[in-house]
C-alpha cells in the first residue's frame, strides 16, 4: 500500500533527524556547563537550539501521523478477513498491541519534553537543559522502537489469515481480564467516572496540584474504561458493540477523534502539573485547559447515554 510506503519513509527520517539530534544531546548531556563562557560552550548552546527544534519538528509530525495510521489500520481493514475496523487490524499479529501502547507513550512523553523545553527557553537561567536532552537519549530509544515494530507489524500482517472483529475482541463475556473489566457494572463505572471528574474540581479549587495530577492519571484510565464498556454503547447504540475504533469512522460522525483529543488535553495539561514547576500565571492556565477539556468530554459522552434514554425512553 502507498500509505504504509509513506510511513516508512516518514520514519525514516525521522530516524535521520533524531540520531542528529541525538549526538547533540549526548554531547550537551556530557559537556554542557552553565556557568562556563568557552568557545566550546557556545558551541553547545547554539546544538541545544538546533537539537530542539529538530525533537519540535518530530513531534509536530508524529502527532498527524499517528491520526494517519488510524486511517491506515482503518483502510487495511478491508482487504483483512475477518476485521470490520481498525482493532481487527491491531490484533491481526502479536505486535500491534505493544506497537499501540508504544505509539500512545510516545505521544505523551514527547508532549512532556515539549512542555520541559518551552519551559527552560522562557527562563533566563535555563535551569533543565541537560534535563530535557537526559530525556531525549531515552525518547530516542523509544522512537526507534516504535520505528522497529510499526515495519515489523505492517510487513508481519498475513492478508490470507482470519482476524477476529472488534465484536469477539472487546466482547464482554469469555472470561478473558480485558472482558472482566470491561464487563463491570455501570453502578460501579459510573460513580467512579463521575466521582473522579468531581475530585478535579475539589483539588482544582483547593489548590492541590499534586492530587489533582493523580485524579487527572485516574480521571485517563477510569474515562476509557468506561467509554469502551458503557459509553461507547450509546455512541453506537448497541449493546454489544464496545469497540474503541469504530468511532472514528464516518458514520459516527469522527466523534472518537474529538473524545480522545480532549481526554489528552484535559488529562495531559492536568497531570503535567504533578512533574513540573510552573509560574502562578501558568499554572492557573493549565488548570483551565485541563477542567475545559475533561469537561467537554464529559459532556459529550453523557449526551450521547442521555439522549439516548430521552428519546427511546429506557437504557441500554
Amino acid at each position: 500500500m502507498p500509505e504504509i510506503v509513506a510511513i516508512d519513509i516518514l520514519n525514516g527520517l525521522f530516524f535521520i533527524f533524531a540520531s542528529i539530534a541525538f549526538i547533540m544531546s549526548l554531547s550537551i548531556v556530557l559537556e554542557y556547563d552553565a556557568d562556563a563562557s568557552s568557545s566550546e560552550q557556545y558551541s553547545l548552546e547554539k546544538k541545544s537550539y538546533l537539537a530542539s527544534t529538530i525533537i519540535k519538528y518530530i513531534f509536530a509530525i508524529k502527532v498527524p501521523l499517528f491520526l494517519f495510521f488510524i486511517f491506515v489500520l482503518d483502510k487495511l481493514s478491508f482487504v483483512i478477513p475477518g476485521a470490520m475496523c481498525g482493532a481487527g487490524v491491531i490484533n491481526s499479529n502479536d505486535i500491534g498491541i505493544p506497537l499501540m501502547f508504544v505509539k500512545i507513550l510516545n505521544i505523551y512523553l514527547f508532549a512532556y519534553w515539549i512542555v520541559l523545553d518551552t519551559e527552560d527557553m522562557r527562563r533566563e537561567e535555563q535551569p533543565y537543559v541537560k534535563a530535557k536532552f537526559l530525556l531525549f537519549l531515552f525518547l530516542f530509544a523509544m522512537l526507534v522502537i516504535e520505528i522497529a515494530l510499526e515495519s515489523d507489524f505492517f510487513y508481519s500482517i498475513d492478508l490470507k489469515k482470519v482476524v477476529d472483529c472488534c465484536g469477539a475482541i472487546f466482547a464482554t463475556t469469555d472470561g478473558s481480564y480485558l472482558s472482566k473489566i470491561l464487563g463491570l457494572s455501570p453502578s460501579v463505572l459510573l460513580p467512579l467516572f463521575y466521582g473522579v471528574y468531581t475530585l478535579l474540581f475539589i483539588t482544582r479549587f483547593l489548590h492541590q496540584k499534586y492530587l489533582f495530577s493523580l485524579f487527572n492519571l485516574l480521571f485517563a484510565i477510569i474515562s476509557l474504561i468506561s467509554l469502551i464498556s458503557f459509553f461507547g454503547t450509546y455512541i453506537y447504540e448497541l449493546p454489544s458493540h464496545h469497540c474503541p475504533f469504530c468511532m472514528l469512522q464516518s458514520d459516527y460522525h469522527y466523534v472518537g477523534y474529538f473524545l480522545y483529543l480532549f481526554l489528552f488535553l484535559g488529562t495531559f495539561n492536568g497531570a503535567i502539573l504533578g512533574f513540573l514547576e510552573f509560574d502562578a500565571q501558568t499554572t492557573l492556565r493549565r488548570y483551565r485547559v485541563s477542567l475545559l477539556f475533561n469537561t467537554l468530554y464529559l459532556l459529550i459522552v453523557s449526551y450521547y447515554a442521555l439522549s439516548f434514554y430521552f428519546r427511546n425512553g429506557v437504557w441500554l
